[in-house]
């Protein structure tokens, strides 16, 4: 009875454990389906290989809150670090006769690391939850019977310098490792030369001038491509000729080993272009959680607030709504501060009468939203910030107007910046289209996805693609123009679903129109009677 009773409470708090752990990730199916992707755009006789991100120390002995590779999460669902994904292009046979196309390498349980660290999948987990059939420990990837020499590509992301040998057994440091003995990788290796290889062996001789023009400028860019003969050698060449006798001795280069880490970028940047039905329900819910946070700031907001308390209110409903991320640095910036694009710090103490930049992006279940607001603290525009605000809303009108299928990738950019140049010129900020830059510095558009500037072609724009759209308008003070206008930054961000039947803007709830803003912030906050009591 005893026995009985001690199975059935076991059991019992299990499925109360499994009732209160989120259950919309995306499914093993998904993944298994985005890994059968990848092998179908993979030469003959290849073999891919991705690890899991890094783990990275932020102080001391704490280690930043671990993120798992975007692609490796992907392909995997796996959210653990120390681990290797080795897809087949063809069929493998195992020495038991077991027909297989993939293998996993994962950390192995251990009861001690567990205790303090949380659960690890291991073997038998990422089998049942993960769906994958040859999962093996880490430390199985040195002595695994995979011969990469035998394959004529072995693709894979080149490595970066931010790992470190963690100690015990079969961490990534161990897993790359074991990869470059295993691959011969060459104590030189370098990608970009790989990749520079490959245009110049895939370009007919006819257009080896215009290649030779782009390899100049590579090598303006990277120091070290300078010393390679056959580069400086290919962009120095007279004629086609010599460019031809070149191109030869690339291809013998090239196949001197069979390292590609340029092809895997190309395969990705196609697959995480477009979006599935079942991303979209995660990339949906985190834009909706961060239009949610803006009308929520919006509704709070007075002018004695901090930036810190304004990215504090953003993040709490993240987290209401069980975000687990932010998407990346939160930015809230209130007056000049706004005019720097990238600004962190969120220290100023008060943000008074000025306007309020917030760009902020919840990051739910791996996929991250991308949300500007630009608000007034007081709760009114002044004459001069809705001026500026109405150009860059018109602009951003115009951005999403452009974002449609088969239309080129800087159409939104172009359209937003023909209005924001006329309406600084009207205004007198401007004096010619060429000084535009000056208050406007950046592009509009960016890929969304499980990275905030997810990967893409950038090629014309598909059916399914989710970007951004965010004109802005930056007036740092000392500007070269009325000093009424100085101090005065606006940005406006929205992610937009590109469809067949016309762009739709996913983040539409956070009110955008200056009415509408002014609106918003006249209602009352739940935080309104908030206090905390006060400390020395």
């Amino acid at each position: 009875m005893k026995v009985t009773s001690f199975f059935f409470l076991f059991f019992s708090l299990f499925l109360i454990t499994a009732q209160e752990t989120p259950t919309d990730f995306l499914s093993a199916d998904f993944h298994k389906g985005r890994r059968e992707e990848v092998r179908n755009l993979m030469p003959d006789n290849s073999v891919a290989v991705f690890f899991a991100n890094a783990e990275r120390n932020r102080s001391n002995d704490v280690d930043y809150i671990y993120h798992q590779d975007p692609d490796f999460y992907y392909l995997t669902g796996y959210k653990e670090p120390n681990a290797v994904l080795v897809i087949f292009s063809e069929d493998q046979t195992s020495v038991d006769g077991k027909i297989y196309n993939e293998m996993i390498f994962v950390q192995e349980r251990d009861a001690r690391a567990e205790q303090w660290n949380g659960k690890r999948l291991g073997i038998e987990g990422t089998q049942i939850q993960l769906g994958f059939q040859m999962a093996f420990n880490g430390s199985e990837f040195e002595k695994s019977n995979i011969d990469f020499k035998n394959y004529e590509h072995v693709l894979f992301f080149d490595f970066k310098t931010d790992y470190r040998d963690l100690g015990g057994k079969a961490d990534l440091f161990d897993l790359i490792k074991t990869f470059k003995v295993k691959t011969n990788y060459p104590s030189d290796y370098n990608a970009t030369k790989q990749q520079i290889y490959n245009m110049i062996t895939s370009t007919d001789v006819e257009n080896s001038a215009n290649v030779a023009q782009t390899l100049g400028r590579y090598l303006n860019y990277e120091e070290a491509l300078k010393s390679d003969a056959l580069l400086t050698g290919y962009v120095n060449a007279q004629d086609n000729g010599k460019r031809k006798e070149i191109q030869e001795k690339v291809k013998l280069e090239l196949k001197s080993n069979n390292l590609n880490s340029y092809m895997l970028e190309e395969i990705m940047n196609t697959l995480r272009e477009t979006k599935t039905r079942e991303e979209m329900v995660l990339l949906k819910k985190a834009i909706e959680i961060s239009a949610v946070g803006q009308i929520e700031v919006m509704k709070a907001m007075h002018p004695n607030m901090s930036e810190t308390e304004i990215q504090g209110i953003h993040e709490y409903v993240y987290k209401k709504y069980g975000a687990e991320y932010e998407g990346y640095p939160s930015i809230v910036g209130g007056g000049n501060n706004g005019c720097i694009l990238h600004y962190i710090e969120n220290n100023k103490q008060k943000v008074g009468n000025d306007l309020v930049l917030m760009d902020l992006g919840a990051e739910y279940h791996g996929y991250t939203a991308d949300v500007t607001r630009t608000i007034p603290a007081n709760g009114k525009f002044t004459k001069e910030q809705k001026l500026i605000y109405d150009i860059v809303y018109n602009a951003q009108e115009a951005g999403i107007k452009a974002s449609v299928v088969g239309a080129p990738f800087q159409a939104p950019g172009a359209a937003a910046a023909k209005v924001v140049t006329e309406g600084l010129i009207e205004l007198g900020i401007i004096a010619s289209p060429g000084e535009v830059k000056t208050y406007f510095p950046h592009g509009t558009s960016h890929y969304l996805g499980l990275d905030v500037h997810d990967k893409g072609t950038y090629g014309a724009f598909q059916e399914n693609t989710v970007i951004t759209v965010e004109p802005g308008i930056y007036i740092p003070e000392g500007s070269d123009c009325d000093k009424k206008w100085w101090g005065i930054a606006v940005r406006i961000e929205d992610d937009i679903l590109i469809t067949k039947d016309g762009p739709i803007n996913l983040s539409e709830m956070a009110p955008r129109t200056t009415e509408a803003i002014e609106k918003t912030m006249a209602m009352p906050s739940v935080l309104d009677n908030f206090t905390l009591p006060s400390l020395d």
